[in-house]
């Protein structure tokens, strides 16, 4: 089995973000409730994609399991 990695991110607005994975799957998952309400819009849509994942601050503060990213929830 490949190694599965995120290729593209894209912020969807309210609170999520568009995921295009290796094997060209594509999905759409809601990260709002992983940031606490004192979190600006732009801290949230200030993320990165570092080795195959999306990650957020400067030392990957907030960091989710591909494979969750890919089923489209993040638990």
């Amino acid at each position: 089995m490949e190694r599965l990695y995120i290729i593209k991110a894209e912020n969807a607005g309210n609170l999520t973000v568009s995921l295009t994975f290796s094997d060209n799957t594509v999905q759409t998952v809601d990260i709002g409730e992983f940031f606490d309400k004192r979190s600006g819009k732009a801290e949230r849509s200030r993320f990165t994609i570092e080795n195959g994942n999306i990650v957020w601050g400067k030392n990957w503060d907030l960091i989710f399991p591909v494979e969750q990213l890919h089923a489209g929830a993040v638990v």
